[in-house]
């Protein structure tokens, strides 16, 4: 609880690990977990740890490349200064960014671009910038390296790339869509207020090298995939094309390479994965398998994402993860996705979810803008139901489909 406290107020401004690598060594040193369960535990967040690291410069970069900035001019553009179709570009944009670049990339990237935009076009901020939150985490279902919690969900399913991303493209859809439907009559007033100027500005130029790294690092995965190869060297690769390239034309230094790395959140996240392994050692899987659902069924798909939806919120999804993938494992794929879909959507139903959303808090506060915690619960409470049973109920279908 003291992690998961620190994680979330972070006082003084200190970083994740400050009390999670302590909290680590603290149960490795007491027993709480063996030295061989914390290796394990170690080794086996490795490469998704280093996959992260490789995503989230690939992202920076590209925000260095002035992807984002063009996606704000693009969204300006095509909304011809109406608020109800900058939705619709907000929600395509964030949509795309958090699949490919993963939900960081949409709540530190996107979100300021997304600020600029509306106010550049007189529109009401609320709706855009709600989008935003809510589409890095609904968003992420997609592929792999969409979010931490499908990375590890990836390795613990035993599917590939390929066959992960062709499950959830059917819930990916159905949860975006209901979040559109939901946001649109949420924020109707907003919508009808309109903008007070088009986006007339000079356009800036698209950063053509930056895509076509991004789509060969797509080809890649799917390649590595096939293959057998470990995906992370794909992000890699990515990574090293990008940064090569805006450290010879001195587009950014090897500091704010390494800065983007985000050492201590990586850190965080690993001496995180050593402390839920010693909670569930001593007890908690066991008091969680009895409320774990079993079967192939719709039924126990739905009350596995519940659960999952439920713990996430409680503990937050990242934890939440870490400790219901073990109790789903053996009942095969279909189980492991339905956790997804709960810890992903869940988080959606309260500031404390998921580390984006309380990161986004921050960013909208920066900006001089309130998030109402009544307003912001009545918009979870109408949109992660809905778009949590639709999504399991595609789920259910896709898996079907493709005889899984």
């Amino acid at each position: 609880m003291a992690v998961l406290v620190c994680a979330v107020v972070r006082p003084f401004g200190w970083p994740e690990a400050v009390v999670a690598v302590p909290a680590a060594a603290l149960v490795v040193g007491t027993g709480a977990i063996s030295v061989d369960h914390a290796a394990e535990e170690a080794a086996r967040l490795g490469p998704v740890i280093g996959f992260l690291a490789a995503v989230l410069v690939l992202a920076q970069l590209c925000d260095d490349e002035g992807l984002f900035h063009a996606c704000g001019a693009w969204m300006a553009r095509t909304s011809a200064g109406r608020s109800g179709r900058l939705l619709v570009q907000v929600f395509a944009a964030a949509s795309v960014i958090t699949a490919v670049l993963s939900l960081d990339a949409t709540v530190v990237l996107l979100t300021p671009v997304v600020f600029a935009t509306a106010a550049r076009l007189g529109a009401r901020p609320k709706p855009h910038v709600y989008a935003c939150t809510h589409l890095s985490n609904t968003a992420s279902l997609l592929l792999p390296v969409s979010n931490l919690t499908n990375l590890l969900a990836l390795a613990a399913s035993g599917l590939s790339f390929t066959r992960f991303a062709a499950l959830m493209a059917l819930p990916w859809v159905v949860a975006i869509g209901v979040e559109y439907a939901v946001f649109r009559r949420f924020f109707a007033a907003d919508l009808d207020a309109g903008a007070t100027a088009e986006g007339t500005a000079a356009e800036p130029e698209m950063p053509l090298f930056a895509l076509l790294t991004i789509a060969g690092t797509l080809a890649g995965f799917v390649l590595t995939s096939v293959v057998g190869i470990d995906p992370a060297w794909a992000a890699l690769a990515g990574a090293l094309v990008l940064g090569v390239r805006a450290l010879a034309r001195r587009r950014t230094t090897p500091r704010a390479v390494l800065r983007s790395v985000s050492v201590p959140f990586l850190a965080f996240v690993l001496a995180l994965g050593v402390v839920v392994r010693a909670v569930v050692d001593n007890g908690l899987a066991e008091a969680l398998g009895d409320l774990v659902p079993t079967g192939h069924s719709l039924a126990a798909l739905l009350g596995i994402a519940a659960l999952a939806a439920v713990l996430a919120n409680v503990i937050n999804n990242l934890p939440a993860t870490l400790v219901l993938l073990p109790l789903t494992a053996p009942a095969g794929p279909g189980a492991v996705l339905a956790v997804l879909l709960g810890v992903n959507i869940g988080p959606n139903l309260t500031y404390a979810g998921s580390l984006a959303t309380l990161l986004w808090r921050r960013i909208v506060h920066a900006h001089d803008t309130e998030v109402g915690l009544g307003e912001f619960t009545r918009l979870g409470l109408l949109t992660v139901p809905a778009s949590l049973v639709l999504a399991v109920v595609a789920l259910w279908g896709s898996l079907h489909a493709f005889g899984v």
